[in-house]
């Protein structure tokens, strides 16, 4: 995603896109970890920030994380070309696979990880595998954007994930944490999940900003037509939703610095089976596209739809159910450490896979 220049088309020639990046996006890694590092250290050194963070809420999640998310999401959804998503939908064999890597395999691998690395910390790997249900449903518009994926095919995979979030969370929790585990002779897990408290995190953090960048491109284009709107408007737009992804990663670790910092070895051991889950299911997704023919900017939107994890949700599910200081809820927290950096690295892979593995898109309009 190039936020001081026109938006390029999904596919475009990596070296074309990476040469075209403001200086904030051709250094995000270093803001990104800039920023974690900053959330920790205002952790650290302000009493009772947790408490003002905490004060207010929208369902489980702070208000000013509330906020950034939105202001994350909007502009991403904002580029979407929505009179193009009848193509996608019309795309049947994106729709399997993504259906298949989200819902099948993706969680599945996570239970499998979740039990071979914390077989001995069932708090933990209950987390991990809340982690694994919540498919991501806003962070993906942000990397897919950033490594030239399809942004139509992005919001239509992020819309489908979001109804099956609705209605298939509280259910799979229920199978992978207790008549999975049963069946395999393993302890089970007694949870109750809010199937309010989910469609609530879902029509607020997606609904709100899809339904504003279709507003926007709609009078937008109709004011002033679609050039202007995409080499003037979005340019200016752009870097918002940039300040929204660090604003929030600021907060979030501010909010949970305490945690993170007071259990090293907990959040390491947390982390190793993320990082694993990350590389598989990227890889996975790109094998799978690269098979199934898709071109690369499907591919890479199928790739990080798969991959990414939707971690406000799994914090507030966390949180609800089995309170801010359970370790559910630290696993929760440890997933966006692991998932931010090495989502960044994974745009950069995507890009060179492109270069070596894929036919270069004809550049239009």
């Amino acid at each position: 995603m190039s936020t001081q220049t026109a938006p390029l088309p999904p596919g475009g020639a990596p070296a074309a896109v990476v040469g075209k990046l403001s200086t904030l996006d051709r250094f995000l890694p270093v803001w990104i970890i800039a920023a974690m590092v900053l959330g920790l250290v205002l952790g650290a050194l302000i009493p009772g920030l947790n408490m003002a963070l905490e004060a207010v809420k929208i369902g489980e999640v702070s208000l000013p994380i509330a906020v950034g998310l939105l202001v994350m999401m909007y502009p991403v959804l904002a580029k979407v070309r929505y009179d193009q998503t009848h193509r996608v939908m019309a795309d049947r064999k994106l729709m399997a696979a993504s259906l298949a890597l989200n819902w099948l395999l993706a969680p599945a691998f996570m239970f499998a990880l979740a039990w071979i690395f914390l077989p001995d910390l069932p708090e933990y790997r209950t987390g991990l595998i809340i982690v694994g249900l919540a498919r991501c449903i806003a962070m993906v518009m942000i990397w897919n954007d950033l490594a030239c994926g399809d942004r139509e095919a992005a919001a239509v995979l992020v819309f489908i994930n979001s109804v099956f979030q609705v209605l298939a969370f509280g259910a799979l929790g229920w199978f992978y944490l207790q008549l999975l585990p049963s069946w395999l002779g393993l302890p089970t897990t007694s949870a109750d999940f809010s199937f309010w408290a989910i469609t609530a995190s879902v029509l607020i953090f997606l609904g709100i900003p899809l339904l504003a960048g279709f507003l926007t491109r709609t009078v937008g284009e109709k004011a002033r037509g679609r050039d202007w709107y995409e080499n003037t408007f979005l340019p200016r737009l752009g870097p918002w939703a940039l300040y929204g992804l660090l604003f929030t990663i600021v907060l979030l670790f501010a909010l949970q610095g305490e945690t993170i910092t007071a259990r090293p070895l907990d959040v390491a051991r947390i982390a190793l089976p993320l990082l694993v889950y990350f590389l598989v299911v990227f890889g996975a997704g790109m094998l799978t596209g690269k098979w199934l023919g898709l071109g690369y900017a499907r591919t890479t939107t199928l790739a990080f739809s798969a991959a990414g994890n939707n971690f406000e949700l799994a914090i507030a599910v966390a949180i609800g159910t089995f309170g801010v200081t359970s370790g559910q809820a630290l696993a929760g927290v440890v997933g966006p450490l692991i998932e931010v950096p090495v989502l960044v690295a994974l745009v950069y892979v995507a890009l060179w896979v492109q270069k070596r593995f894929f036919a270069p898109a004809p550049l239009s309009a």
